[in-house]
Protein backbone atom coordinates (compact mmCIF):
# COMPACT_ATOMS: atom_id res chain seq x y z
CA UNK A 1 0.00 0.00 0.00
CA UNK A 2 2.06 3.43 -0.97
CA UNK A 3 0.69 6.77 -1.71
CA UNK A 4 -1.50 5.75 -4.49
CA UNK A 5 -3.54 4.08 -1.83
CA UNK A 6 -3.79 6.35 0.35
CA UNK A 7 -5.23 8.42 -2.07
CA UNK A 8 -7.75 5.53 -3.35
CA UNK A 9 -8.87 5.23 -0.01
CA UNK A 10 -9.94 8.53 1.14
CA UNK A 11 -11.82 9.78 -2.26
CA UNK A 12 -14.09 11.30 -0.37
CA UNK A 13 -17.90 12.02 -0.50
CA UNK A 14 -21.63 10.84 -1.33
CA UNK A 15 -22.77 11.21 -4.30
CA UNK A 16 -26.46 10.04 -3.41
CA UNK A 17 -25.97 12.83 -0.10
CA UNK A 18 -25.60 15.47 -3.28
CA UNK A 19 -26.93 14.42 -6.35
CA UNK A 20 -30.67 14.91 -6.89
CA UNK A 21 -31.70 11.19 -7.62
CA UNK A 22 -34.87 10.07 -10.22
CA UNK A 23 -35.07 7.15 -8.11
CA UNK A 24 -34.93 5.75 -4.75
CA UNK A 25 -31.08 5.18 -4.21
CA UNK A 26 -30.16 1.48 -2.30
CA UNK A 27 -28.24 1.63 1.29
CA UNK A 28 -25.70 -0.59 0.74
CA UNK A 29 -24.31 0.15 4.23
CA UNK A 30 -24.15 2.55 7.60
CA UNK A 31 -20.88 3.10 9.34
CA UNK A 32 -22.09 4.94 12.86
CA UNK A 33 -19.58 6.22 15.43
CA UNK A 34 -23.01 5.95 17.53
CA UNK A 35 -23.31 10.00 17.11
CA UNK A 36 -23.85 10.41 13.55
CA UNK A 37 -24.52 7.50 10.73
CA UNK A 38 -23.08 7.34 7.50
CA UNK A 39 -24.82 5.88 4.64
CA UNK A 40 -23.14 4.07 1.49
CA UNK A 41 -25.18 3.43 -1.38
CA UNK A 42 -24.94 2.03 -4.76
CA UNK A 43 -24.75 5.36 -6.52
CA UNK A 44 -21.92 6.05 -4.01
CA UNK A 45 -20.03 2.55 -5.07
CA UNK A 46 -20.36 3.84 -8.74
CA UNK A 47 -18.92 7.16 -8.15
CA UNK A 48 -15.94 5.20 -6.59
CA UNK A 49 -15.65 2.68 -9.74
CA UNK A 50 -16.12 6.36 -12.19
CA UNK A 51 -12.88 7.69 -11.02
CA UNK A 52 -10.77 4.40 -11.15
CA UNK A 53 -8.98 4.35 -14.49
CA UNK A 54 -9.72 0.79 -16.27
CA UNK A 55 -12.64 -0.43 -14.11
CA UNK A 56 -16.15 -1.02 -15.98
CA UNK A 57 -18.60 0.84 -14.46
CA UNK A 58 -22.25 -0.33 -16.27
CA UNK A 59 -22.19 -2.93 -15.34
CA UNK A 60 -19.89 -2.99 -12.83
CA UNK A 61 -18.87 -6.24 -11.13
CA UNK A 62 -19.25 -7.57 -7.87
CA UNK A 63 -15.60 -8.11 -7.49
CA UNK A 64 -15.41 -4.23 -8.07
CA UNK A 65 -18.03 -3.05 -6.45
CA UNK A 66 -16.64 -4.95 -2.98
CA UNK A 67 -13.56 -3.75 -3.37
CA UNK A 68 -15.39 -0.11 -3.93
CA UNK A 69 -17.48 -0.91 -0.95
CA UNK A 70 -14.55 -1.55 1.68
CA UNK A 71 -13.10 1.64 0.41
CA UNK A 72 -15.82 3.64 1.24
CA UNK A 73 -16.03 2.21 4.50
CA UNK A 74 -12.79 3.12 5.67
CA UNK A 75 -13.67 6.59 3.60
CA UNK A 76 -16.82 7.11 6.10
CA UNK A 77 -14.96 5.98 9.34
CA UNK A 78 -11.95 9.03 8.23
CA UNK A 79 -14.97 10.90 7.71
CA UNK A 80 -15.99 10.59 11.09
CA UNK A 81 -12.85 11.20 12.75
CA UNK A 82 -12.07 14.10 11.39
CA UNK A 83 -15.70 15.69 11.98
CA UNK A 84 -13.69 15.98 15.36
CA UNK A 85 -11.02 18.24 14.34
CA UNK A 86 -11.75 21.89 13.09
CA UNK A 87 -10.36 22.56 9.55
CA UNK A 88 -10.39 25.37 6.89
CA UNK A 89 -11.93 24.63 3.48
CA UNK A 90 -9.83 23.96 0.25
CA UNK A 91 -9.13 26.74 -1.37
CA UNK A 92 -10.16 26.73 -5.42
CA UNK A 93 -6.60 26.31 -6.52
CA UNK A 94 -6.29 22.99 -4.41
CA UNK A 95 -9.88 21.90 -6.00
CA UNK A 96 -8.39 22.53 -9.08
CA UNK A 97 -5.13 20.75 -8.38
CA UNK A 98 -6.59 17.60 -7.46
CA UNK A 99 -8.96 17.67 -10.75
CA UNK A 100 -5.85 17.53 -13.08
CA UNK A 101 -4.07 14.92 -11.01
CA UNK A 102 -7.10 12.85 -11.19
CA UNK A 103 -8.02 13.37 -14.89
CA UNK A 104 -4.03 12.65 -15.83
CA UNK A 105 -4.86 8.97 -14.60
CA UNK A 106 -7.14 8.93 -18.27
CA UNK A 107 -6.79 9.02 -21.40
CA UNK A 108 -8.91 12.56 -21.98
CA UNK A 109 -10.55 14.93 -19.94
CA UNK A 110 -13.60 13.16 -22.99
CA UNK A 111 -13.26 9.91 -21.68
CA UNK A 112 -13.27 10.60 -17.93
CA UNK A 113 -16.13 13.32 -18.90
CA UNK A 114 -18.07 10.12 -20.40
CA UNK A 115 -17.47 8.08 -16.74
CA UNK A 116 -18.71 10.65 -14.96
CA UNK A 117 -21.91 11.10 -16.71
CA UNK A 118 -22.72 7.54 -16.45
CA UNK A 119 -22.75 8.32 -12.62
CA UNK A 120 -24.72 11.26 -12.50
CA UNK A 121 -22.54 14.59 -13.10
CA UNK A 122 -22.36 17.17 -16.22
CA UNK A 123 -18.52 17.43 -16.48
CA UNK A 124 -15.99 17.79 -14.44
CA UNK A 125 -17.03 21.42 -13.88
CA UNK A 126 -20.06 20.18 -12.44
CA UNK A 127 -20.77 21.94 -8.93
CA UNK A 128 -21.29 18.86 -7.17
CA UNK A 129 -18.35 17.06 -8.79
CA UNK A 130 -16.46 19.81 -7.44
CA UNK A 131 -17.51 19.43 -4.13
CA UNK A 132 -16.85 15.97 -3.75
CA UNK A 133 -13.23 16.69 -4.65
CA UNK A 134 -13.40 19.52 -1.99
CA UNK A 135 -14.39 16.95 0.44
CA UNK A 136 -11.77 14.63 -0.72
CA UNK A 137 -9.13 17.03 -0.17
CA UNK A 138 -10.14 17.90 3.55
CA UNK A 139 -9.86 14.02 4.15
CA UNK A 140 -6.44 13.75 2.78
CA UNK A 141 -5.62 17.50 4.90
CA UNK A 142 -6.42 15.32 8.08
CA UNK A 143 -4.46 12.23 7.26
CA UNK A 144 -1.26 14.16 6.87
CA UNK A 145 -1.90 15.81 9.72
CA UNK A 146 -3.30 12.62 12.01
CA UNK A 147 -0.56 10.43 10.84
CA UNK A 148 2.30 12.20 8.32
CA UNK A 149 3.47 15.16 10.06
CA UNK A 150 4.69 13.21 13.47
CA UNK A 151 6.62 11.00 11.13
CA UNK A 152 10.31 10.57 12.25
CA UNK A 153 12.60 8.83 10.44
CA UNK A 154 16.20 8.41 12.15
CA UNK A 155 20.04 8.44 10.33
CA UNK A 156 20.45 5.01 11.14
CA UNK A 157 17.04 3.74 9.54
CA UNK A 158 17.80 5.80 5.88
CA UNK A 159 20.93 3.89 6.66
CA UNK A 160 19.83 0.83 6.67
CA UNK A 161 17.00 0.93 4.12
CA UNK A 162 20.21 2.11 1.80
CA UNK A 163 22.21 -0.38 2.75
CA UNK A 164 19.86 -3.58 2.97
CA UNK A 165 17.26 -2.35 0.34
CA UNK A 166 18.21 0.12 -2.42
CA UNK A 167 22.25 -1.13 -2.91
CA UNK A 168 20.94 -4.75 -3.29
CA UNK A 169 18.22 -3.78 -5.88
CA UNK A 170 20.08 -1.24 -7.62
CA UNK A 171 22.87 -3.77 -7.90
CA UNK A 172 20.26 -6.57 -8.92
CA UNK A 173 19.03 -4.34 -11.96
CA UNK A 174 21.98 -2.75 -12.86
CA UNK A 175 24.85 -5.12 -12.57
CA UNK A 176 28.53 -3.37 -12.66
CA UNK A 177 27.26 0.16 -12.28
CA UNK A 178 27.80 2.03 -9.09
CA UNK A 179 24.65 2.95 -7.19
CA UNK A 180 24.23 6.81 -5.82
CA UNK A 181 25.23 7.36 -2.48
CA UNK A 182 23.04 7.54 0.77
CA UNK A 183 23.38 11.42 0.34
CA UNK A 184 22.06 11.78 -2.73
CA UNK A 185 19.27 9.47 -1.97
CA UNK A 186 18.19 10.14 1.11
CA UNK A 187 15.28 12.62 0.30
CA UNK A 188 13.59 9.47 -1.96
CA UNK A 189 14.78 6.92 0.82
CA UNK A 190 13.37 9.62 3.46
CA UNK A 191 9.95 9.79 1.96
CA UNK A 192 9.60 6.04 1.25
CA UNK A 193 10.59 5.60 4.82
CA UNK A 194 7.33 7.96 5.94
CA UNK A 195 4.95 6.42 3.27
CA UNK A 196 5.77 2.63 4.74
CA UNK A 197 5.15 4.44 8.54
CA UNK A 198 1.68 5.81 7.22
CA UNK A 199 0.22 2.63 5.84
CA UNK A 200 1.10 0.70 8.92
CA UNK A 201 -0.18 3.81 11.30
CA UNK A 202 -3.57 3.85 9.18
CA UNK A 203 -3.82 0.37 8.84
CA UNK A 204 -3.44 0.12 12.54
CA UNK A 205 -5.72 2.85 13.23
CA UNK A 206 -8.34 1.33 11.37
CA UNK A 207 -8.36 -1.85 12.73
CA UNK A 208 -9.18 -0.40 16.13
CA UNK A 209 -11.65 2.13 14.87
CA UNK A 210 -13.80 -0.64 13.31
CA UNK A 211 -13.73 -2.70 16.85
CA UNK A 212 -15.73 1.37 18.08
CA UNK A 213 -17.32 2.11 14.99
CA UNK A 214 -20.13 0.16 13.41
CA UNK A 215 -20.48 -1.58 10.21
CA UNK A 216 -23.48 -2.77 9.14
CA UNK A 217 -24.01 -4.30 5.10
CA UNK A 218 -27.71 -4.02 4.51
CA UNK A 219 -27.65 -5.09 0.88
CA UNK A 220 -24.61 -7.13 -0.57
CA UNK A 221 -23.14 -6.33 -3.50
Amino acid sequence: MTQMFICAVFLMGSASNILAQDVVDKTVATVSDGIKTELITFSDLRWQLALQPNVQISPASSEDLNSALQLLINQRIFALEAERLPRSAPSDKEVEAEIRRVLAQFPSTAEFERRLRIVGFDSIKDSNFERLISQRIAIEKYLDFRFRSFVVNTPDEEAKYYNDTFVPNFRRRFPGLSPATLDEKRAEINHLLTEAKVVVNIEAFLDDAKRRIEVVVLNPV
